[in-house]
């Protein structure tokens, strides 16, 4: 581990020493630190360099200005100073991200959302007050001390996350840290120490004084890595899913001997992961979200029938306006709002077409409502089938291998990426001898549906079509 270490600072050198000599020479000193560390010895450090220092910030910023190509203050109030740097490595120039932090320590007041900022004198002192041990490493540079008074090369190699004070002051101090060991557990595939999962159970509901935005980051940072399910039941077996994401433990519906259903639950983390298989241009949080929350209308709609069948009627639809509620509470974005709701609301849009062939009228209306979305629809519906029966799973399979085929084969005869009317707003204007307004739209909506229920039509076959609709509206 130490070998793949020093290769990767090997590699990184042209900009870690020649920052490291600048500091010596101003007499302060440098070590690379916390994530970089670990992910030296890991063998997989990027071009984000993170660096502490005892010098204080305007010191910092004295000395990279001349050094950096750019500089950015964005975090100075917390001690941090980042800038960027264009430099050779072996043949070629690189671009490094690089941000210098002041010794510190930092603890949250229990009614403040924001830390109290103190900065401190030296390295251990810095390093203790770091989330995790396998993030309480550093390398003195230039000299390439390794610095680990806490133990961290042990649990990395161990695979174990563990807290380099108590787990209680930790979280304490930064109640976020509790959903950053979820979420180290879900991109390291680390396991998370019983005594920190003891603390995150019985600290959870310190989150609730973190902004909604902090949360939300680390929610997607969790999801958008390579084992989200294994974070995600962190979460919601120490009870901060209640304060991030209340839906998803919701989905653990009880069933008894007389309606037995599948576990939406275990079924959600599935079709997750399903979701996941299919990705094809890396990580997607929206349809990692919608795979998610597809579901979580189920609850609210769960019905028992006589026939002794769960019925879970238009969760879709509740689903989506729970989705659209959660999501806007987390300050996620308008459109990715939209998006996932979206998803959520037409992940069953498929099985509404029964298992017979699509008609061309249906192929068009999916299309139309999916919209730009149409390619993680399909994903989306493919993953939601999570049935042991084979046969049963085969069939659904083949059932939607034939309406993308369907949808193939339109879009070589018609443009239904954009289905419009076969006469624009002034054209209908024009035909019918009318002014802007309300007409104009209910004559376009009819052009529309006739559009898609019959393809697209002549000009001719549109106006007569257009004047003999006009005529029964009693104009």
């Amino acid at each position: 581990m130490q070998q793949r270490a020093v290769s990767e600072l090997l590699r990184v050198s042209p900009v870690a020493d020649d920052l490291a000599r600048r500091f010596k020479e101003a007499g302060f000193s440098l070590a690379l630190v916390g994530g970089s560390v670990r992910d030296a010895l890991l063998g997989r450090l990027g071009n984000d360099l993170d660096f502490t220092t005892d010098a204080r910030p305007e010191d910092v910023l004295k000395i990279v200005r001349p050094w950096a190509d750019a500089v950015w203050e964005v975090g100075i109030a917390f001690g941090t100073v980042g800038c960027q740097k264009d430099a050779r490595v072996g043949d070629a120039v690189q671009r490094f991200q690089v941000e210098v932090t002041t010794y510190r320590s930092e603890a949250y007041d229990r009614t403040s959302r924001k830390p109290e900022v103190s900065y401190g004198d030296s390295i251990e002192e810095d390093l203790v007050r770091r989330d995790f041990t396998v993030n309480a490493m550093a390398v003195a540079l230039p000299e390439k001390d390794f610095i680990d008074p806490y133990g961290g090369l042990a649990d990395l190699a161990s695979r174990v996350l563990r807290t380099p004070g108590t787990p209680e002051e930790s979280f304490s101090d930064d109640p976020l840290r509790m959903m950053r060991a979820a979420r180290f557990s879900a991109q390291l595939d680390f396991e998370v120490a019983p005594e920190v999962v003891t603390a995150m159970t019985e600290m959870a509901a310190r989150l609730e004084i973190v902004s909604a935005e902090r949360v939300r980051d680390e929610l997607n940072k969790l999801l958008l890595s390579a084992h989200p399910r294994k974070g995600l039941g962190l979460l919601v077996d120490t009870g901060l899913a209640a304060y991030v994401l209340p839906e998803l433990p919701g989905l653990r519906l009880e069933s008894d001997e007389h309606h037995r259903h599948k576990d939406v639950y275990e079924h959600s983390l599935t079709v997750l992961d399903q979701a996941i298989d299919l990705e094809e241009d890396g990580p997607d949080l929206v349809l990692r979200l919608a795979a998610l929350l597809h579901d979580i209308g189920k609850p609210r709609t769960r019905r028992f029938e006589k026939d002794g069948r769960v019925s879970f009627h238009h969760h879709e639809v509740v689903g989506a306006k729970m989705t659209k509620k959660r999501m806007t509470a987390l300050k996620y974005s308008n459109e990715m709002i939209k998006d996932v709701s979206r998803l959520v609301e037409l992940h069953l849009r498929f099985h509404g077409y029964g298992t017979g062939e699509w008609t061309d009228s249906a192929v068009r209306r999916y299309v139309r409502d999916a919209g730009p979305l149409l390619s993680r629809l399909h994903k989306l519906t493919r993953s939601d089938c999570t049935t042991r029966n084979k046969r049963k799973a085969s069939a659904l399979s083949r059932a939607y291998d034939g309406l993308e085929e369907r949808i193939a084969q339109l879009q070589e005869q018609e443009e239904l990426d954009s289905i419009r009317p076969d006469l624009d707003g002034n054209e209908i204007q024009e035909i019918l001898g009318i002014r802007p307004g309300p007409a104009v739209g209910q004559a376009y909506k009819f052009l529309l549906e006739l559009r898609l229920e019959n393809g697209p039509m002549g000009h001719d076959e549109a106006v007569a079509a257009l004047k003999e609709w006009w005529a029964t509206q009693g104009a």
